[in-house]
């Protein structure tokens, strides 16, 4: 299966490249580019929502998709068109579907599930990707059926690598991408850890992280 449409910045900064240019939480982008025609945001924290870095890759046509617990910092923000989203939801964007899933900590206290914030699954031409933000291994994750799953493996504010590796098992993705790792939290061995977690499966590890 071909990943070479997609590209891992640093953290959880992923853009993919369909037919449409697609970001999530872009973060630390150091050129202009602008040319996003959607940016989906997981959560408010600085490395997932990065003014700088949506000013780098946004222009005049692009959309924006954020929890709906964003919208007055969204707003503030000129985009061609807003969409705000609950967990639990699915829309169409063109020939995009997405579904939101819930992205937070069941212990820990920094991604609380009261702030209903978003991993995604989205699907297109045949293929689905699951962006799971900044997220513990819940009930709700291991609901989740895709093709490519983004998995953060870093700890401290996400699962790591054994949590991740458990996930991934019941998901059964045909790629699994580790995310937010490397960088604030994780070591870039982790990546590397995850695949050796999993060389008994099918499943094949892609390290992208820049």
């Amino acid at each position: 299966m071909n990943v070479d449409n997609i590209v891992v910045n640093t953290q959880s900064s992923i853009k993919l490249v369909l037919d449409k240019v697609v970001y999530f939480d872009p973060y630390k982008i150091e050129d202009n580019v602008n040319d996003a025609d959607i940016i989906f945001i997981t959560h408010d924290h600085y490395d997932h929502f990065d003014r700088e870095s949506i000013d780098k890759v946004k222009n005049q046509n692009t959309i924006i998709v954020a929890p709906k617990t964003m919208e007055k910092a969204i707003n503030k923000i000129e985009f061609k068109k807003y969409l705000y989203l609950n967990p639990n939801e699915e829309i169409n964007i063109d020939d995009i579907n997405v579904k939101t899933i819930p992205a937070y900590n069941i212990l820990k206290p920094f991604h609380p599930k009261l702030n209903k914030w978003l991993g995604y699954v989205i699907k297109y031409n045949n293929m689905s990707y699951y962006i799971a933000g900044d997220t513990d291994k819940t009930n709700e994750t291991l609901t989740v059926t895709c093709d490519i799953a983004f998995i953060p493996i870093g700890g401290y504010y996400t699962m790591n690598v054994s949590e991740a590796t458990e996930l991934v098992k019941i998901i059964n993705p045909k790629i699994v991408i580790p995310i937010h790792y490397g960088s604030i939290v994780g070591n870039k061995e982790d990546g590397k850890k995850l695949k050796d977690n999993l060389i008994d499966t099918t499943i094949e590890v892609v390290e992208k992280l820049l």
